[in-house]
């Protein structure tokens, strides 16, 4: 009899959700296709691309524009059974040569925001395509141009109808992301969350674990934060838990059936919502307490000027970086709060927790001891 298996992939299967493509995903088709036609006069429909786990979805294209030096195409986001907002939206990419060693350049267009405020991973002024959707599309480019034999020096213009409607009804005007949307995805992949059926998903996951003999299990809010605790303590896929924005399924779980130990490691921020109390990290359930932060801050040896910089930050992220300019381990602090938090949840329950904290990139920005 063949060992079950554990880890993201077979949560997902477990809930039987149908996963969808990213904004960052359908950007990257778009621009393949309309490069693709701009060196050859042909549009491939549907356009395939590899995504950073080696997946190849097509994409059937909605808009086929040529015009002498640029070209034009669109396609409609599926987010699969995932209730986003940005489902069924048309992702449009105008990709125009430029000289020689101009390299690619992103411009925002219609429905695609504008970051206007420090503390995110992108320059002010910077059209609001986060890092992985630019690199998966620089990627590519690179890919066809060797092909064709071209240069791959062109400018990308993303935008999305109806995009800075859409974008009311996220957190980007708050953030300072003004105009539109943001194109993101680290893996391309959209994971739907269905509180129930992903909860379920998460008590399999220690089920299966423990059933394999394995006694330290982490719980990941995402693909960089399992690569970290893979990178740090070596956990086979069996004992990785995709506990997404559910830390206190996790919890409670393992507090009625234990592990001998158990690393939580998620971004930054969200792990901060940990620290303050919060079991539910999703955005829309639960905020950055900059406040909360400020105070963690002055615990640490910030001062006055600091802590009310850090009660200001615009992000989590910004907070961070204000600390760590000045000497202070606010990382290190949400690690430990954080932990603390876990331990509350798992009131007393043999379960020896250790925290990561970790940046958009996958650095490690903090981490508390074991407990």
């Amino acid at each position: 009899m063949s060992e079950a298996k554990g880890g993201r992939s077979a949560q997902l299967k477990h809930t039987g959700l149908r996963p969808g493509w990213t904004t960052g995903a359908c950007a990257t088709a778009a621009t393949t296709a309309a490069y693709t036609a701009l060196l050859t006069g042909d549009f491939p429909d549907p356009v395939s691309i590899t995504l950073p786990k080696g997946q190849t979805p097509a994409f059937a294209l909605a808009v086929e524009e040529l015009d002498g030096e640029r070209a034009t195409v669109g396609v409609v986001k599926d987010a699969g059974d995932d209730p986003d907002v940005t489902h069924g939206a048309l992702v449009r990419a105008t990709v125009r040569r430029l000289a020689p060693g101009s390299g690619v350049v992103f411009r925002a267009g219609p429905g695609v925001g504008t970051v206007t405020r420090p503390g995110l991973p992108l320059d002010v002024g910077e059209p609001a395509i986060n890092p992985m959707p630019r690199q998966m599309i620089r990627d590519h480019i690179a890919w066809i141009a060797a092909d064709h034999g071209a240069t791959g020096d062109v400018e990308v213009t993303v935008s999305v109808d109806h995009g800075e409607e859409i974008a009311r009804s996220t957190w980007n005007p708050r953030l300072g992301i003004l105009g539109g949307l943001s194109i993101l995805g680290t893996t391309g992949v959209v994971v739907p969350y269905s509180c129930s059926a992903w909860i379920d998903s998460i008590r399999r996951g220690v089920d299966v674990a423990r059933a394999a003999g394995h006694t330290h299990v982490a719980g990941c809010t995402g693909s960089t934060s399992e690569k970290t605790v893979v990178a740090e303590y070596g956990l086979p896929e069996i004992a990785l838990l995709d506990m997404g924005d559910f830390a206190g399924a996790v919890l409670k779980y393992v507090r009625r059936h234990p592990v001998d130990r158990l690393t939580v490691c998620g971004g930054f921020a969200k792990l901060s919502k940990l620290a303050a109390g919060h079991l539910d990290l999703h955005s829309a359930r639960s905020q950055v307490d900059k406040g909360f932060l400020a105070e963690l801050a002055r615990q640490g040896g910030a001062d006055t000027a600091l802590a009310a910089a850090v009660a200001d930050a615009n992000t989590g992220l910004a907070a961070l970086q204000l600390c760590a300019a000045a000497g202070v381990p606010l990382g290190d602090l949400v690690a430990v709060a954080a932990r603390d938090q876990a331990l509350s949840v798992l009131r007393g329950a043999p379960v020896a927790v250790d925290v990561i904290c970790i940046d958009r990139a996958g650095a490690v920005v903090g981490r508390s001891g074991v407990h």
